[in-house]
């Protein structure tokens, strides 16, 4: 599990084809690696890697066909730059909200325009995650713990400070980059707790208008 709060920019170092798979290296940068180990997770753009080697100013980690097919990862390049941060542990600080590593679809940077000193952001995220999204709720967005300012259909708005674009890679959003979303990890199970006995069914799917007529949360 992480935080949200990215610790360090590091550098793709290496890509190594394996078969359908990639062997993946990452210069952390500021990073500290000094209570990491093999076997260590570490969270790149928001997806949870394991470290497999430690040369000592960075990590290699394997990625999976199921990682590059879901994740931005097939557009990573030598030199790209990606936003890090160390598994949580008990004593960490929870300065962001609870992130698991597991990327839940690809958005879209639509426009970015200055206000004030800041710089807002609209995100266009896949159709099928617009009913986990909430205005002044979390997201995750390429690993960064972020508050949703207000949501439009599937496209959501960010208001991100000097210090964010600073610390992380949103100073190189562009419209039409893509990015990795993990939406608020509750708002999943909340979904899949209502379902009650129908989770079972393979035939249910998400919580719809009819369910939450059913459980009050909506009156006819």
């Amino acid at each position: 599990m992480f935080t949200g709060i990215i610790q360090a920019i590091g550098t793709i170092a290496a890509l190594e084809p394996k078969g359908e798979d990639v062997r993946l290296r990452v210069q952390t940068g500021k990073l500290d690696l000094a209570d990491v180990q093999l076997g260590d997770s570490i969270a790149v753009n928001g997806v949870c890697l394991t470290a497999v080697e430690l040369p000592g100013d960075g990590f290699w980690a394997d990625v999976s066909g199921e990682t590059l097919s879901r994740t931005t990862f097939a557009g990573l390049q030598k030199g790209s730059q990606a936003n890090l941060e160390k598994a949580l542990t008990p004593t960490t600080r929870l300065g962001g909200h609870l992130v698991s590593g597991h990327v839940d679809g690809i958005g879209e940077v639509v426009s970015r325009s200055s206000d004030g000193r800041s710089e807002r952001f609209v995100i266009r995220a896949p159709a099928a995650l617009a009913r986990y999204i909430a205005e002044k709720g979390s997201i995750c967005v390429d690993g960064i713990s972020l508050t949703v300012n207000g949501v439009n259909g599937s496209e959501f708005d960010l208001n991100i400070v000097p210090h964010t674009l600073v610390e992380t890679t949103m100073s190189e959003f562009k419209p039409g980059t893509r990015i990795n979303l993990e939406v608020d990890i509750i708002a999943r199970y909340l979904e899949r707790l209502l379902l009650g006995d129908n989770a079972a069914d393979k035939q249910a799917g998400g919580l719809g208008l009819e369910k939450l007529q059913e459980y009050g949360f909506v009156k006819n």
